[in-house]
């Protein structure tokens, strides 16, 4: 059924090993894609990209030129994947993201198959100024109604293009975790001066809406035992948020690692107390996926995004209320895995979790795909 099938992937940074829940989502995605007989190319932004490999795991890998600019960076990029995949002749063309599916239109009209996949409201991360969050919306608006499918990785998602955009044939498929088994290596905590079970983890970009200047607060409440805490991530481009932000965790005894590979992540994971995710925004974070994975403790901020997952009512506190934060934290250190011990905590969460199966979404996405290509 897949033959005949090329899919070109926009809105990406690319892959493998480059920082962002899409990138991550797109190195789970079109390997397994590329399994089932999908001919893939992903394209990959120059400034990011570390290597000069040309294949992943069954899947191609262009670079193309994108300016090192974060509000023209996607919008550029993405322009010149349309007339690319227009050139080489491609079924389709998959783009990430509502900022880059302001080129849906100019795509169906170069006569591409087009598949968005809406990875939140981008437009409400406070980064933005008014005239790039109309924008933002904008692109939201075009790929919404001029794409073949859209597809939303949360139900809170799927939900606002329902009311906002009447798009009421949306495909909710959600971001994937990998259930892992917990690691014993501990060389890199070590490297950081960490010890196993004696850390709050958290991770992602330092950016605003990811909420860490709240977490880095409330830890300075925190009365019991020598926790640290431990921020793994960086900023895509320093701004003085970003600045700030790593001077204040570093004066409060913070932990900040860098961005760091999932192999050297797994160490993280897998020994520490508890993950905390004190976002403001949301579309459906993969590092809360994988701390469940990992058979972690949580505690996350009560979003959307964060409730559809449905976790028990301690691990939720209210987004922007520090000391309902540092509250929560208290608790849950207080409290560790009080539904048993670590094996049987990982054991619900496995159960929790089966919605969230990578290979379950790559083979709905493939069936997604062949829909599309069957009507013409």
């Amino acid at each position: 059924m897949s033959q005949g099938i090329r899919i070109l992937v926009a809105g990406t940074r690319g892959i493998p090993g480059i920082q962002g829940g899409v990138e991550t989502h797109c190195e789970e995605l079109y390997p397994r894609l590329a399994g089932l007989g999908c001919s893939v190319t992903v394209m990959r932004r120059i400034p990011f990209v570390r290597d000069n490999r040309r294949m992943y795991k069954g899947v191609h890998l262009k670079n193309l030129y994108a300016p090192q600019n974060s509000r023209f960076e996607a919008f550029v990029h993405t322009l010149l994947c349309t007339f690319y995949a227009k050139w080489k002749g491609y079924s389709f063309i998959h783009i990430h993201g509502i900022g880059p599916s302001l080129l849906a239109p100019l795509a169906r009209l170069l006569g591409l198959k087009v598949i968005m996949t809406n990875h939140g409201p981008d437009y409400r991360r406070r980064k933005w100024g008014k005239i790039s969050r109309f924008i933002l919306r904008l692109g939201e608006l075009l790929g919404t109604v001029s794409a073949h499918k859209v597809i939303a990785v949360s139900l809170y998602i799927k939900k606002r293009l329902h009311t906002m955009y009447y798009r009421f044939d949306c495909i909710y498929l959600p971001n994937g975790v990998s259930i892992r088994g917990r690691v014993n290596e501990d060389g890199f905590l070590k490297q950081l001066g960490l010890v196993k079970n004696s850390y709050i983890l958290t991770a992602g970009r330092f950016v605003p809406e990811k909420g860490f200047h709240d977490l880095i607060k409330s830890c300075t409440k925190i009365t019991r035992g020598n926790i640290k805490l431990v921020i793994a991530g960086d900023a895509d481009y320093e701004t003085d948020y970003s600045r700030k932000l790593k001077k204040d965790a570093r004066d409060n005894g913070c932990v900040l690692p860098g961005f760091i590979p999932k192999e050297t992540l797994a160490q993280l994971y897998s020994h520490a107390r508890l993950f905390v995710l004190p976002s403001y925004h949301e579309g459906l974070p993969l590092s809360l996926l994988e701390a469940l994975g990992y058979g972690i403790d949580v505690l996350v901020s009560d979003i959307p995004a964060h409730r559809d997952i449905g976790l028990d009512k301690a691990s939720y506190f209210k987004a922007g209320d520090v000391a309902e934060l540092a509250k929560g934290i208290e608790y849950k250190l207080a409290h560790p895995d009080a539904g048993g011990n670590r094996d049987s905590l990982l054991s619900t969460r496995k159960s929790l979790l089966s919605a969230y199966n990578w290979d379950v979404i790559a083979q709905k996405t493939f069936e997604l795909y062949n829909i599309v290509k069957n009507k013409g």
